[in-house]
């Protein structure tokens, strides 16, 4: 080494430090490189993506050909350091302990801390990059790799810690949920919406999304039919639960639009509803919202009537409300009180006690619990453990809400208080 002039040195010195600046930078690029977007790029055509996603496919081989040659250069680095030193000053004791350190901070600063914020900011750029020379070095050194690993793999065994595979990259649903919702520009608040919702289908029910039995519209087959008439111009939906007497006793259902061939040619009677009937089609209201939707899709059903373990009615879910769950409400929906639920300038908002708690959470921006009763009426009866007076005030979750009126041993309108903590 004491032939080779000094500026050579230096400039090998630099190298080394340079190559293993490389292997650092590589070495994070390559863990921190997101593999989704790796393959969506082979998908594409990248070849650099399809050698780093084989490189990432054999993680103990891609970091014992990193570590290896940084090892290697880092040794070297430090060796020559030293040779430059004592041509420089002698073979001091303290001067060797000052070139040490002195390399130590020119490897910490250009080819380790440096290189792996480089590495990890721009990840997947460099990934596709870096696999290149990576995979002709594992090419290359591939026996030395593969007998280093015999000792790691005999270690791990020792440590009884294996290696978890391809399924260890899988994503979980709240995973994927956490990446929608970060997803930012990406991907449009509207689309990022219904993907949410997608998520939540397997969690709620067919009695969360449901209307309530109070709210059914319905045709008594036992009133007069001038009422009946009058009920069937009017209506908003185009099928209708019919029962008679009892709301219990739904014996069909009817599509009102059959009924128009009918009322043209002679005079609508009882009978002819009756001969016009559909068979119900009950739901139990345990029935998960996702496993209703492929329900309905099997059976060509629209809409079902969801019944409790005692078979009484409940209310009623249609295959728009399942769709409406996921992409927001229609335009053509009856009158909906949620669409009129707005903060008013003094942070305060009068709602329905029918109102479902997920529709509330969802306009409000609240976090009323949704996994006990599913409607405002029901929270605060539950909470109270009583039929409160009007007037009374309480905190559930956070949120104040105040009892306006309450009638007929159920709460009819209650006024919700923005929390403090509220946007």
């Amino acid at each position: 080494m004491e032939s080779i002039p000094l500026y050579v040195q230096s400039l090998i010195l630099v190298t080394l430090l340079a190559l293993s600046g490389f292997f650092s930078m590589a070495e994070t690029s390559m863990m921190a490189a997101n593999r989704y977007r790796l393959r969506s790029a082979a998908s594409l055509g990248s070849r650099g993506a399809r050698l780093a996603l084989a490189l990432l496919d054999q993680t103990d081989k891609l970091l014992g050909i990193i570590l290896l040659c940084n090892n290697l250069v880092n040794a070297a680095a430090a060796t020559l350091v030293s040779v430059i030193t004592i041509q420089l000053f002698g073979n001091e004791e303290w001067v060797l302990g000052v070139s040490t350190l002195g390399v130590t901070f020119l490897i910490l600063v250009f080819s380790e801390i440096t290189p792996k914020v480089i590495g990890a900011n721009h990840a997947n750029r460099l990934a596709c990059v870096v696999s290149y020379p990576l995979t002709g070095l594992l090419k290359g050194l591939y026996f030395i790799v593969w007998f280093v690993n015999l000792f790691v793999a005999g270690l791990l065994g020792l440590l009884r810690l294996r290696d978890a595979g391809a399924g260890s990259q899988d994503l979980s649903t709240e995973e994927l949920r956490t990446m929608v919702l970060e997803s930012g520009a990406f991907i449009p608040p509207k689309h990022r919406s219904i993907l949410v919702n997608l998520f939540e289908l397997e969690d709620i029910t067919v009695e969360d999304v449901m209307t309530p039995r109070h709210q059914i519209e319905a045709v008594d087959i036992s009133e007069p039919m001038e009422v009946i008439r009058g009920h069937l111009a009017t209506c908003y939906h185009t099928r209708l639960p019919v029962f008679d007497g009892e709301m219990n006793a739904v014996i069909g259902i009817l599509h009102v639009r059959r009924l128009l061939g009918q009322s043209f040619e002679n005079r609508l009677s009882v009978a002819d509803i009756r001969e016009l009937l559909a068979r119900p089609y009950f739901i139990p209201a345990s029935t998960p919202v996702y496993s209703q939707l492929q329900f309905f899709q099997e059976n060509r059903e629209r809409l079902g009537l969801v019944v409790d373990e005692y078979g009484e009615l409940l209310g009623l879910v249609t295959l728009e409300d399942i769709i409406e769950e996921l992409i927001g409400k229609f335009t053509t929906s009856a009158p909906d009180a949620s669409e009129r639920l707005r903060w008013g300038e003094d942070g305060s908002v009068i709602a329905d006690g029918s109102q479902h708690l997920r529709a509330l959470n969802r306009k409000l921006g609240l976090n009323l619990p949704v996994d006990g009763p599913k409607t405002l009426n029901g929270l605060v009866l539950e909470h109270l453990q009583d039929i409160p007076e009007s007037g009374l005030s309480v905190r559930i979750a956070g949120v104040p809400i105040e009892v306006v009126q309450a009638e007929d041993r159920r709460i009819k309108t209650v006024r919700i208080f923005r929390p403090q903590n509220g946007k």
